[in-house]
């Protein structure tokens, strides 16, 4: 339990540029996976799958996000394209963990809500093994181009992440987090006003558009 706590008190993101070889593969990864499942899933619906990239494969994957990239930006010069091509060559494994909306009577929100929660299961898994990660989504997640060469339905399948993982190559720096006082409100009958964090916000962006439209 002591060792859950520390995890939990000091776990952060290791940039992408400080992911290097090894990753977890084999049965290692398989674990990790599989402790991804082990979250909250209303009506057992396994809302989600995941696609991994390893190897040469993320070399390879590097046509279809040049491609989707020139096809969303016509004007890229080719240094850029180029770039955008190694995105998935910045750590030596990427687990894509896609939403999928299932079937049935529990609320598409609930089901989108379980796939986050896989991403983060993975996140702590991949630290139980030694390895370090990093949640992202970036223009590609979102890219209706890039989704299609990778095989999803653009209805009901989205991405929660691309998780990359890796061996730290250097420790990670503290940063700040939010202030327990701006976020919490512990309700009375006498309560006026919720904490809602008002302060978090980043002044001259306004709401951010959905990433997706639910269909009803």
């Amino acid at each position: 339990m002591t060792d859950l706590l520390t995890h939990l008190q000091t776990r952060r993101s290791v940039s992408v540029k400080h992911l290097i070889e090894p990753a977890p593969t084999g049965k290692e990864l398989e674990d990790i996976l599989k402790l991804g499942t082990r979250t909250p899933d209303h009506g057992k619906m396994a809302p989600y799958y995941f696609i991994t990239f390893e190897g040469e494969a993320r070399v390879a994957i590097g046509k279809h996000l040049r491609a989707a990239y020139e096809a969303d930006n016509p004007d890229a010069p080719v240094a850029k394209l180029d770039l955008e091509a190694e995105r998935f060559t910045r750590a030596p494994l990427v687990i894509g963990v896609i939403s999928r909306i299932r079937e049935g009577k529990h609320p598409q929100w609930e089901q989108i809500l379980t796939s986050g929660a896989v991403c983060m299961n993975i996140m702590h898994a991949c630290y139980a093994h030694g390895f370090a990660a990093n949640w992202l989504t970036e223009w590609y997640a979102y890219s209706a181009h890039f989704k299609e060469a990778l095989g999803l339905e653009d209805a009901r399948d989205h991405v929660a992440g691309f998780i990359y993982v890796g061996t730290p190559a250097d420790t990670k720096d503290e940063r700040e987090r939010p202030e327990l006082s701006q976020i919490h409100t512990r309700w009375t009958a006498e309560t006026k006003a919720l904490n809602k964090g008002e302060s978090y916000n980043r002044d001259g962006y306004g709401l951010p558009r959905k990433g997706f439209q639910l269909k009803d």
